[in-house]
């Protein structure tokens, strides 16, 4: 409920012209006898953002829920050019179905993407390890540690966080263009603490912005993707959506 009232309150600050909205079903949905919390749920909002997608103009950034939202919206970016990911989260979302403590689908999304996740949501074409970039993360599960060294995926830490670091590492990766994806929880909680799952010693809001400049400065914008606000009241989202319109204008900036 609480991702839902974030959503709700970014989308009141939006232009209305350009905001295209995929409803979730209210319904917690059904794990279909895997080993993932409300597949079904899942699922469905990954076909109604293909849909949505196929409709939209322009770079499309996705906004609102948890990391699973962004299946689609990768996807998409994926089929139209050779992209890197930044993935800009605390946590690297590597987990399997066997391998996650919990069951929940957000913290399988980019191993999803990269082709070891529940079947009916591993891409056509899944994405290369080589063309990730984690950015932020500190609080891996031991499956996702060991999937991390065996898979070589390029990591800035948030002590090492800094433009020529982002440089390097997206033009390590030799692709034409680059998908941002952000999780507010690699915010340090003394900055940012409207999250779910908050992690001590996190990036700053203006590494933040820094970085989504270096970003778009080094390769064309394929994409990119906002999620995890999570208020606990309507007061906290008045707080922090200052800073949400920051992220968005330096994703949406010409």
């Amino acid at each position: 409920m609480r991702l839902i009232d974030g959503a709700e309150a970014i989308r009141g600050d939006l232009p209305s012209g350009s905001t295209l909205v995929v409803d979730v079903p209210p319904g917690a949905g059904s794990s279909l006898d895997s080993a993932v919390h409300r597949l079904s749920s899942v699922e469905y909002v990954r076909d109604e953002m293909r849909a949505t997608l196929r409709d939209a103009t322009g770079t499309p950034i996705v906004i609102g829920g948890d990391c699973g939202v962004d299946l689609a919206g990768i996807e998409a970016a994926m089929a139209a050019a050779d992209v890197a990911v930044l993935w800009i989260d605390a946590h690297p979302d590597l987990n399997t179905p066997e391998s996650s403590p919990s069951g929940a689908f957000h913290g399988m999304v980019l191993r999803t993407l990269l082709g070891d996740g529940p079947a009916s949501l591993v891409p056509a074409t899944p994405l290369r390890a080589d063309r990730v970039v984690l950015v932020g993360s500190r609080a891996a599960d031991d499956g996702e540690s060991e999937f991390l060294e065996a898979s070589g995926i390029r990591q800035i830490a948030p002590s090492e966080l800094d433009p020529d670091a982002v440089t390097a590492a997206l033009a390590a990766t030799g692709a034409s263009s680059v998908y941002i994806h952000i999780d507010l929880d690699v915010l340090d909680p003394a900055e940012f603490a409207c999250v779910s799952y908050p992690e001590p010693f996190g990036i700053s809001v203006q590494e933040l912005l820094d970085t989504i400049t270096v970003a778009r400065s080094a390769l064309p914008l394929a994409g990119a993707c906002l999620t995890e606000f999570a208020p606990g009241s309507p007061e906290d989202s008045i707080d922090d959506m200052p800073t949400i319109l920051r992220i968005i204008g330096a994703l949406t900036r010409t």
